[in-house]
């Protein structure tokens, strides 16, 4: 037998949002693509105006899809081979950063709106903005495979199979990508494709650039896959299965979103501790206005200090190994048990690893002829305070490629590379008991034991950005922890009835028919990161820094804050900031936050009403038993605090709860 399929699909997707006022509306001095938009973040404790995702966007893909099976039976064996070849093309235009996001922080009063009412923007990225971004992509999928299922005897079945799938890196047809190479910055080797590019920066057009891509093609990706299913008894109410495969990924049609977003495209630039305030950010910094940007042409300026994420020529494929055995056994006709292991082990994860943080022991910042910028000397025997936000000022004039060739150097500001070098590792019980349909009623339970633990998530699953890699770029395993979705505990109780068709006409009218489904969820803690709230690193990288512990006793008493109204679940005095320039040792994902529980019911009947008119009733109750649902510390609807932050005023408190009981009823009528 022969399957073909074909398929196509296409999304477009027009994201609009309301004016209000600009930023030169109110009186700040920045050039806004959005005249009538404003990107305003006060925090802790503060406020937000406007959203960088929530604004005028628009986003449209064409995916096209074709696939063909071939399956032959011969005796005993039942041979597949197949192929699939999938290619999509995505545009993308938005203004995530165009208006100028503006960031108010607690660093000079103490209080976010305290520096609000004074004017004072954040001391670590307090302007961050970019000409609106755009990317265009196209990429192809392609796969083979073959595979056979042996009945090898009546108690015992084997798959097995091979699956050849290349990965085909995404080609950016606008040419918005790049390349940076240490030993051509260091050797001056320019890119002929736009001349006053500064040295290390290849893009596509130059010599050895893999075509519009920036990656090589991985032909070697070959998935093994294997199973085995086994009646142990040969009398049918036992089974043993277990398999094993490995399986490979590849980004999403806007990974590279923020890579392009780069000079000469994008121009993205970030000004640390403005001198000029919310009036007038440019004013005193070193990094001037260059707002609105030309067209990128050959002849393009680029900016200075310009934000760059490198690709590697060479980067591995991501795949998952994941195996399972499983012991199935049936009780009774409607009882039937199962205990099983499930293992897995992810590779060659995308992650980020900075190539150009700031080094903290570098307390004068010169320009670029070597004379020592004004307020240019930090101090570290001073104060604490006035130091870090010396020390951030000057960020970009501590940056070791800064240091090396100054005149160079002035190009670049942060600058991270792709890396595939991340892995994670699951361990999972999983038991079950479960009783069929019988006289009505069904239910089901299950519990699961599980561990994961490994690198960060990364940045495959969704966009990448600067500054959220690797902390230490000579120890990736710096940052290893528990997964951002480990849940040690997590149980599952579902339970459904009906009502029995009565003999008689009007009980059978009133109470036949009736079904009650409800399901009982619960989870043990995810767990959380505490960060120290600022740059304590001095490294430009303040976004994934991590505290110190400094006792065993970090939670509290869960008491209620009578000003704030949250619940009281850290106690900062577990924690320390560490010494400037250096990075704390608490671990990521390290401490246990709060777990969760749910009961959901339904109630639903159907009501025949002759021929094929029908009326169904159905109601819902969400959080059924009205549990209060303790969101965790820093996690937030409303945009509230931070408050895993050691600085925040509210730390460690648990600010937001997740939806009370909701009902809802419905009727539909089918005729």
């Amino acid at each position: 037998m022969n399957a073909a399929r074909f398929a196509f699909n296409r999304t477009s997707i027009h994201r609009t949002n309301s004016d209000f006022f600009g930023a030169q509306d109110v009186g700040i001095n920045i050039y806004d693509y959005m005249p009538k938009y404003l990107l305003l973040n006060v925090t802790p404790n503060g406020f937000q105006i406007g959203g960088g995702t929530e604004n005028e966007a628009r986003f449209k893909t064409n995916t096209y899809q074709l696939s063909d099976d071939l399956t032959l039976i011969r005796g005993q064996h039942q041979f597949v081979v197949g192929g699939n070849w999938a290619h999509w093309t995505s545009f993308s235009t938005a203004n995530v950063r165009s208006p100028g996001q503006l960031t108010v922080g607690n660093t000079v009063t103490g209080l976010a709106l305290g520096d609000f009412l004074t004017g004072r923007l954040s001391g670590a990225i307090g302007l961050q903005q970019s000409a609106p971004n755009f990317l265009e992509m196209k990429q192809t999928y392609v796969a083979l495979y073959a595979q056979d299922t042996w009945r090898a005897s009546p108690r015992v079945t084997i798959n097995y199979g091979l699956r050849w799938e290349p990965f085909l890196p995404q080609q950016i047809t606008n040419n918005a990508v790049y390349n940076f190479d240490l030993a051509r910055f260091q050797q001056g080797v320019k890119s002929t494709v736009y001349k006053n590019a500064p040295a290390g920066l290849y893009y596509p057009g130059d010599s050895g650039f893999p075509t519009e891509a920036g990656q090589n093609p991985v032909w070697t990706n070959i998935g093994p896959r294997a199973g085995l299913s086994w009646d142990p008894t040969g009398g049918g109410r036992t089974s043993v299965r277990a398999s094993y495969g490995r399986s490979f990924d590849f980004v999403n049609g806007q990974f590279h979103l923020n890579t392009s977003n780069a000079p000469p495209w994008g121009d993205e630039i970030r000004v640390n501790n403005p001198p000029g305030g919310l009036d007038n950010p440019f004013v005193g910094a070193t990094q001037p206005n260059i707002f609105p940007t030309p067209t990128a042409s050959p002849d393009v300026v680029f900016t200075t200090f310009g934000p760059y994420l490198s690709l590697n020529y060479d980067m591995k494929t991501p795949y998952v190994d994941l195996w399972n055995v499983t012991v199935e056994r049936q009780l009774s006709a409607s009882w039937v048990v199962s205990a099983g292991y499930v293992g897995s082990h992810t590779a060659n994860i995308l992650e980020s690893t900075p190539l150009n943080n700031a080094n903290p022991a570098v307390t004068v910042a010169r320009d670029v002829n070597g004379n020592v910028l004004p307020n240019g000397t930090c101090n570290p025997a001073g104060a604490a305070a006035a130091f870090q936000t010396c020390m951030t000022q000057f960020v970009n004039q501590r940056r070791p490629i800064y240091l090396a060739n100054p005149a160079v150097g002035q190009y670049y500001g942060a600058l991270d590379a792709y890396v595939t070098d991340g892995t994670q590792r699951y361990n999972g019980m999983l038991l079950t008991i479960g009783r069929r349909s019988a006289r009505g009623l069904t239910v089901n339970a299950n519990y699961t034991l599980s561990h994961c633990f490994g690198s960060p998530d990364g940045s495959g699953g969704g966009t990448a950005n600067l500054g959220t890699g690797y902390n230490d770029p000579n120890n990736p395993h710096f940052d290893d922890g528990n997964c951002v979705s480990d849940r040690r505990h997590v149980f599952t109780l579902t339970a459904g009835a009906e009502t029995p068709q009565f003999e008689r006409r009007a009980a059978r009218a009133v109470a036949s028919g009736w079904r009650l489904f409800g399901s009982l969820r619960a989870l043990s803690a995810p767990f959380l990161t505490v960060t120290p709230g600022s740059d304590r690193a001095l490294n430009g990288q303040a976004a994934t820094q991590r505290v110190n512990q400094a006792s065993d006793t970090v939670y509290a008493d869960d008491s209620i804050d009578p000003v704030t109204g949250g619940r009281r679940f850290l106690l900062s005095s577990g924690f320390a900031q560490p010494a400037f320039g250096t990075f704390g040792t608490l671990g990521r994902n390290s401490i246990e936050g709060i777990g969760s529980k749910s009961v959901d019911i339904s109630l639903t009947r159907a009501f025949h009403l002759g021929g094929s008119r029908m009326l169904e009733f159905r109601g819902e109750a969400f959080n059924a038993l009205n549990w209060l649902l303790w969101l965790q510390p820093g996690q937030a609807q409303q945009n509230l605090a931070p408050n895993l932050a050691l600085t925040s005023a509210t730390f460690g408190q648990i600010l937001a709860a997740g939806d009370p009981r909701i009902l809802q009823f419905a009727l539909k009528y089918v005729f």
